[in-house]
């Protein structure tokens, strides 16, 4: 080997020896850092996260659990009572339907009925209470139609619900 060519080693080596040290020394000041500083999160982002690893439902047994599900559904009620309803609590058919139901009813998607007697004189013969029903607890047809509860929407009251329908069934075509 040539000089130059040991000097040249010799520099580079240094180089990356030094390169080394300066890594090795932002590793461990980064680790400092991640002791020292506390993690932030904003009240917002808790309740997000609580709200996502929340259980789905609960177990209730014996006495005490049956208290705790009358409670719970107690609570539910006043929470729902509370909201007064979707859209501002109207009951207008019209309003209801405009903003929720037409895009499986004017459509047909998910086998719904749209709005003609072809669709509804068979679903009218069984009675508004059926109708009612199967609109605020959902209904899965034998055609493999499909109504979600409330129309996809939870926050609606049942007097909503029956006012949609109605408006529904006196605007048949």
């Amino acid at each position: 080997m040539r000089n130059y060519d040991l000097q040249f080693l010799k520099r580079f080596s240094i180089v990356i020896a030094f390169l080394a040290v300066v890594t090795i020394g932002l590793i461990i000041f980064a680790s400092f850092l991640q002791r020292a500083i506390p993690t932030e999160a904003s009240p917002q982002a808790v309740a997000r996260v609580e709200q996502r690893i929340a259980p789905a439902g609960a177990v209730y047994a014996g006495s005490t659990g049956a208290a705790a599900q009358a409670a719970a559904a107690e609570a539910a009620a006043a929470q729902a009572a509370a909201a007064g309803g979707a859209y501002e609590g109207t009951l207008d058919g019209k309003v209801i339907f405009d903003k929720l139901c037409t895009a499986c009813h004017l459509t047909g998607v998910g086998m719904a009925p749209t709005l003609d007697h072809a669709h509804w004189d068979k679903r009218i013969a069984q009675g508004t209470e059926t109708l009612y029903k199967h609109a605020i607890d959902g209904y899965t047809g034998p055609d493999g139609g499909v109504m979600p509860p409330k129309g996809g929407n939870a926050g609606l009251s049942e007097a909503q619900i029956h006012a949609t329908v109605d408006w529904m069934l006196a605007n048949l075509k």
